[in-house]
C-alpha cells in the first residue's frame, strides 16, 4: 500500500503531515512525499521517499528570513511583517490582497505537475494540505479521490455564510462588546461570538488598529479597510476573484466539470481536521462536510543534549522561591517550602518560524517573565536576541528549540497561536498565553479563551503588566480556574490515548 503526501515547501506544513504519515510507515507501508527542495532534509529524516513538486514561489526549511527568499517573496514577507505591526484588520487585509499570488501560483502548470506525480507514484491513498489549492484543483480536475488535511484552525474552511480570511470569532482583546460594555448596546453578544456574519453587531471602534493615525502606516503594508465590515467586504471581493481564477484553470484542465461557486469552500472527499473536536465551535459542527477530528499531530523529536541537560538542571536544582503568582507586596514567596520539591517550573515561548521576527513583542514577554520570576525556554527564531534584554543565567534561549520536548515538561507556554503550537500544547496539557498576529490565529485564540485553557492578548498593545498577569493566571490555572484545568487535563489524556496519526490511518483505510 502506498500513501502520497502532497505538501507545500514549508516545514510548518510538512511536519504535521509527515507525522500523520508515520502510521503508514510504521505499519511497513510505502510513503511518498511530493514537495520542494527546502524541506528535503525533513522528508529524509522521516525515512520517506520524496518526489519533486513545487507548489509555490516561497519556501521555509524551519526558520524563515525574508532576505533568503526569491525577490517577490522577499517583498511579500516584508509587507506582511509590516502589517502585523499595525493591527488585526490591517494584517488580515494585507493577507487577503496577497492571496492571488501565494495560493494559486501558476495553477494550470502546477496542477499538471501534480497529476504527473500521481500517475508516477500510483498511490492507494492521497493526503493533501488544504492550503495547497493548486494541488487540490489538480485532483478535482483529474477525478482523483483524496483526503484534505486542514492543518490550521477549522475556520480555514469557511462554512455557511462565513468568508475566508475574516475570522468568525476573535478574542476580547481585539474588540467587540467587551467585558464592561452595556448589554443592551451589545445585543447580548460576547466578543468571542461570531462577527463574520452579515447583520451581526460589532463595536467597530474598539478594534485594535495601531494604524488609525495615517502617519503610522507603511505604504507597502497597504491601506486598511474600514474596520471589520470593510475587511469582510474585501474578503468577499478576493473570494470572487480567486474563484474566477480557480474556474478559469478548471475549465482548461477539465472543461466538462461545472464551475465552483467558491474556491475557498472547495474540499476533498474527506476532511481531516488537525484540531481537537473538544475545542471546536459546536455551532459549526452541523455545517461541516464529512470529517474526522484528528486532535493533533505531535511528532517524535530526537534527543537534544543541551536541552536534556537544561531540563535535568531544573529538576536537580535546590528549591527556589516560587514564581510570584500573587503579586501582593505582603506575600512571602519563600514561606512553607515544599518538602519534596518538583522540577522548577518554566514557560516555553515561541512565535513560530514566521513571526519570531517580532522580537519587539518577545522583549515585552521576556520582561514579564522576569517580573513573575519564572524560568523560560525561548525559541528566538529570526528575532534579535538583544530585544530580550538581560537574559537570566537559568534561561534557555536559542534560535531553534525542540518544541514538543519542552512542552512536555513546561508549566505554561506563550505562543502566537499557530495551530501546531496550540495542538501540541493541548496534547501536553499546557495552558497558554496567546498573542495572535494573523490568519486563523485569532479564531484559534478565541477558542482557547472560550474554553478557559488560554489567555489571549493583543501583541501590539499588551503591556508588560498585562502579560505578567496573564502568565500568573496560566501558571496557577488549577487554583484560579479548576474547571478549565480539569478540561485541559482531560483533553490532553484523550489526545495522547489516540494520536492523530492513528485516527488518520483508520479514517483512510478503515483499519484501526
Amino acid at each position: 500500500m502506498t500513501l502520497l503526501v502532497v505538501s507545500p515547501d514549508y516545514a510548518s506544513h510538512l511536519l504535521p503531515l509527515a507525522t500523520l504519515a508515520t502510521e503508514w510507515r510504521d505499519r511497513g507501508e510505502r510513503v511518498v512525499v511530493a514537495t520542494g527542495p527546502a524541506t528535503a532534509a525533513i522528508v529524509e529524516s522521516f525515512g520517506f521517499e520524496r518526489v519533486h513538486l513545487q507548489l509555490g514561489r516561497g519556501s521555509n526549511p524551519g526558520v524563515i528570513r525574508a532576505e533568503e527568499q526569491v525577490a517577490e517573496e522577499d517583498a511579500s514577507l516584508r509587507g506582511f511583517f509590516d502589517a502585523t505591526r499595525l493591527g488585526m484588520v490591517e494584517t488580515l487585509s494585507y493577507q487577503a490582497r496577497e492571496r492571488l499570488t501565494d495560493l494559486m501560483w501558476q495553477p494550470v502548470a502546477t496542477a499538471r505537475a501534480v497529476l504527473d506525480v500521481v500517475a508516477a507514484v500510483r498511490p492507494d491513498q492521497i493526503v493533501v494540505d488544504h492550503l495547497a489549492f493548486s494541488a487540490r484543483l489538480a485532483l478535482v480536475a483529474g477525478g482523483v479521490p483524496f483526503a484534505d488535511v486542514v492543518l490550521g484552525h477549522p475556520t480555514a474552511l469557511p462554512v455557511g455564510d462565513e468568508v475566508y480570511g475574516c475570522p468568525p470569532e476573535w478574542p476580547a482583546a481585539f474588540g467587540g462588546a467587551g467585558a464592561g460594555a452595556d448589554p443592551a448596546l451589545a445585543g447580548g453578544r460576547t466578543t468571542v461570538e461570531s462577527s463574520n456574519r452579515p447583520g451581526t453587531w460589532f463595536d467597530d471602534a474598539s478594534v485594535v488598529r495601531a494604524a488609525g493615525d495615517a502617519s503610522v502606516a507603511r505604504a507597502d503594508a497597504g491601506a486598511a479597510p474600514d474596520g471589520v465590515a470593510g475587511l469582510r467586504e474585501l474578503c468577499e471581493r478576493v473570494d470572487a476573484s480567486f474563484t474566477a481564477e480557480w474556474n478559469a484553470a478548471l475549465a482548461e484542465l477539465a472543461p466538462h466539470l461545472p464551475p465552483s461557486t467558491s474556491a475557498f469552500g472547495e474540499h476533498g472527499d474527506l476532511l481531516l481536521y488537525n484540531y481537537p473536536g473538544e475545542l471546536a465551535d459546536p455551532e459549526r459542527e452541523a455545517l461541516l462536510p464529512p470529517h474526522v477530528w484528528l486532535g493533533s499531530a505531535v511528532r517524535a523529536e530526537p534527543v537534544d543534549a543541551e536541552v536534556a541537560a537544561w531540563l535535568a538542571g531544573g529538576a536537580d536544582r535546590a528549591p527556589a522561591p516560587a514564581p510570584d503568582l500573587d503579586p501582593t507586596p505582603d506575600r512571602d514567596p519563600t514561606s512553607d517550602p515544599d518538602p519534596d520539591p518538583t522540577p522548577a517550573p518554566f514557560v516555553y515561548v515561541s512565535f513560530g518560524s514566521f513571526l519570531s521576527v517580532r522580537s519587539d513583542v518577545l522583549g515585552r514577554v521576556a520582561e514579564a517573565l522576569r517580573r513573575v520570576g519564572v524560568r523560560a525556554a525561548i525559541a528566538l527564531g529570526s528575532g534579535d536576541r538583544a530585544d530580550l534584554g538581560e537574559v537570566p543565567s537559568d534561561w534557555l534561549v536559542r534560535e531553534f528549540l525542540p518544541q514538543v520536548t519542552l512542552l512536555d515538561a513546561a508549566t505554561a507556554a506563550v505562543t502566537h497561536g499557530g495551530n501546531n503550537s496550540v495542538t501540541e500544547a493541548m496534547t501536553a496539557g499546557v495552558p497558554v498565553v496567546v498573542l495572535p498576529f494573523s490568519t486563523d490565529q485569532f479564531a484559534g485564540a478565541a477558542a482557547l479563551e472560550r474554553t478557559g485553557v488560554g489567555v489571549a492578548l493583543a501583541p501590539n498593545t499588551a503591556t508588560v503588566d498585562e502579560l505578567a498577569e496573564a502568565l500568573r493566571h496560566v501558571l496557577d490555572l488549577p487554583t484560579r480556574d479548576p474547571g478549565a484545568a480539569g478540561r485541559l487535563a482531560g483533553l490532553a489524556a484523550s489526545l495522547r490515548e489516540t494520536p492523530g496519526r492513528a485516527r488518520a490511518h483508520a479514517a483512510l483505510t478503515g483499519r484501526g
